[in-house]
């Protein structure tokens, strides 16, 4: 779906408290009955709850399900957007945004910017697209969690992401810089690059491929493999070289100059997995195959050396240093990854013709007892919420048990006001919020506790 934001700006302090209300209630209705968002949103009066539903519902950032047996609605992923995008708006994340610049099966990307002017990439998780809905109709990935899991696992989605990426941005592999992370969206730097499948022609396709090689290699020796390793998440990106020595740019892609340097850049990051995963032989001779077939039809370049192999790359690893340990520690927990796998694997076999891995049989024994566990997220308060940055400790990713939050603190000015929106260009549109001085702020509890999934 495409990311509109024109009612952005319209949006009152009240229809925010619905919007999020009408999320926390998606965590164990697939519809939210109309009285409990009442409830949840702590708005007096029923009449003012139902004027905000229906600005919401024009906007279709919710939607009424038809032949339900009660009246409720559903969150849709417009209303999944919009709650991201203000986190990282009253985060001073992202001040604008701008054109969308890549479409994936799984995920949106869009150009956008920062207060201070910088330019940034958002990224926007959309599991269970139209094409792919078939595949979680076919196979039993969440078993009895079938209502809302789309969005639950795009969630994990840009957890997983934002958590590898900022492991190995620290340890110095080339992969964009992780910015924020907040539900279903990743914000990390813009890398003016070309993707390797546009390219049509290097100076030397031999020491590209060993750079890339090798990165297959120093990923499997800290103990993580990409799992997707193929042209279309590799960036190029050039430095040097003179404009008047570039070669002639094809119909079928670009080329570089002869004396420029490249650099490949590692992008998208979900499928990434542990080499001490039951299949992790068979996704890291994926991954070589993969770059040995794309240079061989597309650059006409054939190794002469075999491998590299798993067996090999992981001799002597140094378990101190394996980041997929780390990462397990940092909030991204083994249970979220086995729910995820479940999505991923099969997903990624169905679009290469492969055929599916089969699952682990601890991941099968263990399903059942995650789904007796309880699950509880906190409620964001609409002005005062701080989204989860890079910056904080590795901790803060999970959950609380408890939940229990004040709208006090409840801002009645839009801080954006004194930005000046002539500071951006490139048809970037600045994210404007109304003000509402009308709005009394009230205080919401809640320790509701429900097992199942949770956004």
């Amino acid at each position: 779906m495409k990311l509109d934001t024109r009612a952005l700006r319209y949006l009152t302090t009240e229809d925010w408290r619905v919007l999020a209300a009408v999320e926390q209630g998606s965590k164990n209705h697939e519809v939210v009955p109309t009285p409990l968002i009442a409830q949840l949103s702590g708005m007096r009066g029923g009449n003012n709850v139902h004027k905000n539903i229906s600005t919401l519902a024009k906007d279709g950032l919710i939607a009424k399900v038809k032949n339900a047996r009660y009246d409720g609605y559903r969150l849709t992923y417009g209303g999944l957007d919009y709650l991201a995008l203000n986190t990282h708006r009253k985060g001073d994340t992202i001040f604008s945004l701008g054109n969308q610049i890549g479409v994936g099966k799984e995920s949106d990307i869009y150009v956008c910017a920062s207060p201070s002017s910088r330019q940034l990439v958002l990224k926007l998780h959309r599991l269970g697209r139209i094409s792919f809905r078939t595949v979680k109709a076919n196979r039993d990935y969440l078993r009895n969690r079938n209502a809302g899991s789309w969005m639950y696992l795009s969630r994990l989605a840009a957890q997983k992401e934002h958590a590898f990426m900022k492991v190995l941005h620290r340890e110095g592999f080339p992969v964009p810089e992780p910015v924020a992370w907040s539900r279903h969206t990743v914000v990390m730097e813009f890398i003016d690059a070309f993707p390797l499948r546009m390219i049509d022609s290097v100076p030397d396709p031999g020491k590209l491929y060993a750079e890339l090689m090798d990165m297959i290699v120093q990923l499997a020796q800290r103990g993580l493999i990409h799992g997707d390793f193929n042209e279309f998440n590799i960036l190029i990106k050039e430095k040097g070289g003179s404009g008047g020595q570039r070669e002639e740019e094809t119909e079928e892609g670009s080329a570089f100059a002869k004396d420029a340097t490249l650099t490949p850049i590692l992008i998208d990051f979900p499928q990434t997995l542990s080499t001490n995963h039951t299949n992790a032989e068979f996704y890291f001779d994926r991954d070589v195959n993969c770059v040995k077939r794309y240079f061989e039809r597309r650059l006409r370049y054939t190794s002469d050396e075999p491998g590299p192999f798993l067996k090999d790359a992981i001799k002597g690893i140094d378990n101190e240093r394996r980041l997929d340990v780390e990462v397990e520690a940092t909030g991204f927990s083994r249970k979220m990854a086995k729910e995820l796998d479940r999505f991923v694997e099969p997903v990624s076999n169905e679009v290469e013709g492969a055929e599916a891995v089969p699952a682990d049989e601890d991941d099968l024994e263990d399903e059942d007892e995650d789904e007796q566990e309880e699950a509880e997220i906190d409620i964001e308060d609409v002005e005062g919420f701080e989204p989860e940055r890079e910056s904080r400790e590795a901790g803060a990713l999970e959950q609380p048990d408890d939940a229990t939050v004040s709208l006090e603190d409840l801002a009645l000015d839009d801080d954006l006001a004194v930005k000046d929106p002539r500071l951006f260009a490139d048809g970037l549109s600045a994210l404007q919020m109304s003000q509402d001085a009308t709005v009394v702020a009230q205080k919401v509890k809640t320790k509701k506790k429900a097992a199942g999934w949770a956004i």
